[in-house]
């Protein structure tokens, strides 16, 4: 088998619409002047151009650029980072409020070389949005944090509007997909969220074409549903170079309208599957629907009282 036929073929509906309109070229020129790093970019993330010029929303990557673990799936570079930049949460929050965001994702590199994981920058970051943009809603996506659930107390204290902590790939995966991350960790991670702020909804997503089964999707999602966690997202792995894990395999739309059918009947009050989906897509849908969800199972409990 040649090298080229050893990788699989990215199908028609991978393709991307690039656009580089002015909201996508003055957003790229602020975070420059700010020196502020995204996922967006970090990440060579697929919808870049419809997030940043369409519906001008972008996921902020603080506690620096450079991260203490390894993914096999992450394009984030890895190594020794730098200081910590303690006047980055004032430069994110200015940025929001200068962008005008409804919906604001805020999340990190892993930081196992800090003793709170990062987790008084992320809540400073919290709190200077909310002071400067009170009527933005704003989501967190960290890292496990060590598993040290102080160091996440820390952070739901602050009381984002949804704790997202992504489980990345099935139970089997995890020790060659993720590095020094644990499935069952990231799980408890989750639930501890959901019991130190019962109000807050909880948020995980699965990349897919690793190798999984059907089936393993689906006890992924009974493993975050056991755990209460309220919205999944389920997108493609793409392999972002030549040194990560390949693509074993490509989900069809239609595969993906069929596991979103699944999640909702678990019952998830939102879930978003399809190729290019990825974590914060369309993060500003869901935490509608999930504060939709919310309502409606208050005014059941008012009914049934």
């Amino acid at each position: 088998m040649s090298k080229k036929e050893e990788y699989l073929r990215k199908p028609e509906w991978l393709k991307i619409k690039l656009n580089t309109n002015e909201n996508y070229t003055g957003l790229k020129k602020m975070m420059r002047e700010k020196n502020l790093h995204t996922v967006c970019e970090e990440a060579k993330c697929p919808n870049i151009h419809e997030c940043w010029a369409v519906r001008r929303t972008a996921t902020f990557m603080i506690l620096g650029d450079v991260c203490t673990r390894a993914c096999r799936f992450c394009a984030v570079k890895t190594g020794l980072p730098t200081e910590l930049d303690l006047q980055e949460p004032e430069r994110v929050a200015d940025s929001v409020a200068l962008m005008n965001l409804k919906h604001a994702v805020v999340t990190a590199v892993a930081r196992d070389d800090l003793k709170d994981g990062g987790a008084a920058v992320f809540a400073e970051t919290v709190r200077a949005i909310r002071r400067k943009s009170p009527f933005t809603t704003i989501e967190v996506l960290p890292s496990d944090m060590g598993g040290v659930y102080e160091n996440l107390k820390t952070l739901m204290d602050a009381r984002p509007d949804i704790l997202n902590h992504n489980i990345e790939t099935v139970e089997r995966l995890t020790p060659r997909v993720r590095a020094r991350a644990k499935y069952k960790r990231s799980l408890e991670f989750l639930k501890r969220a959901k019991e130190m702020q019962p109000d807050i909804p909880t948020k995980s997503s699965l990349m897919i074409g690793l190798g999984e089964t059907k089936e393993e999707i689906i006890a992924v999602m009974d493993d975050l549903r056991a755990h209460d966690v309220d919205i999944m997202t389920i997108g493609q792995y793409l392999q972002p170079s030549k040194k990560h894990l390949k693509v074993l395999k490509y989900y069809s739309p239609e595969e993906f309208q069929e596991l979103k059918e699944i999640a909702m009947s678990k019952g998830f009050s939102h879930c978003e599957a399809g190729p290019l989906v990825r974590s914060s897509y369309h993060a500003d849908e869901q935490v509608n629907a999930a504060s939709k969800q919310k309502q409606l199972m208050g005014e059941k409990e008012i009914k049934e009282a």
